[in-house]
């Protein structure tokens, strides 16, 4: 059975929960191999087809996106991915070809691991190899809720709800560096579409709007426009893995 106590130890590992919520002995693993870098903004981490040889962790604000690309040309974002979790070959063995186009959604710090130093590391530990299944267990609910979401949740609802999970991501004063172009490609929907529910939540005075970025003026607001699939989410990784999804009750998580 996997301890469920919160990510609180090793401050001075790099600022990624799913890192923090590994015991001493574990990290202790794949420290050696680990290297760190600032990747900006649509930065390409993997393209359909390419060999998945690297484990990627967004560090501190930094976001990824899994992107699948329509007949249409679109590409529709389906799931982001934080601090609180990595993108690429987490249960994987061996070669395995990315499904997705990933990119960096928020730029800045994240760290990298090659996959044969993880592979190597669950062999070694049980508990690693747990955390990480753990893991993806936790991101295959984002996928599923996703999914329901887009199938019956408003335009205005799902808004919402990616602010709401983009805000809890940053670290400070509600400023979600999300342009339109962006929110549209969350929601799969036209710009224009993605436009007129920020107007809407402008004359609420839910969100104002500046140049790259949204400011959430009244969190609460934003929360009762919102369906309840991040929510879900969160509750999820509470039960598989404490501590671990980015909140308001877990300050510095």
């Amino acid at each position: 059975m996997i301890s469920q106590e919160r990510p609180e130890r090793g401050s001075d590992r790099p600022h990624n929960n799913l890192l923090r919520r590994l015991s001493e002995p574990d990290f202790a693993l794949i420290a050696p191999h680990l290297s760190a870098d600032e990747s900006a903004s649509d930065a390409l981490l993997y393209h359909p087809g390419d060999d998945v040889d690297t484990v990627h962790f967004p560090c501190g604000a930094s976001l990824a996106s899994y992107l699948v690309a329509n007949e249409d040309g679109r590409d529709v974002e389906t799931i982001l991915v934080g601090r609180e979790g990595a993108v690429g070959g987490i249960v994987s063995l061996g070669y395995l070809p990315a499904y997705t186009r990933i990119t960096v959604k928020f730029g800045g710090p994240f760290v990298h691991l090659p996959i044969g130093n993880l592979n190597a590391a669950k062999m070694t530990s049980v508990s690693l190899r747990n955390v990480f299944a753990r893991y993806a267990d936790c991101l295959l609910a984002q996928v599923f809720q996703s999914t329901a979401c887009n199938a019956i949740h408003s335009i205005e609802q799902r808004t919402a709800k990616w602010i709401i999970s983009a805000m809890e991501r940053t670290e400070g004063d509600n400023i979600v560096p999300l342009t339109h172009e962006q929110l549209s490609t969350l929601l799969g929907v036209g710009r224009s579409y993605a436009s007129r529910v920020m107007q809407t939540f402008k004359a609420e005075g839910i969100v104002e709007t500046r140049r790259g970025s949204i400011i959430v003026r009244n969190p609460e607001g934003l929360r009762l426009r919102a369906c309840q699939c991040n929510e879900s989410v969160k509750n999820h990784f509470e039960e598989v893995l404490r501590g671990v999804y980015p909140s308001e009750t877990t300050p510095g998580s």
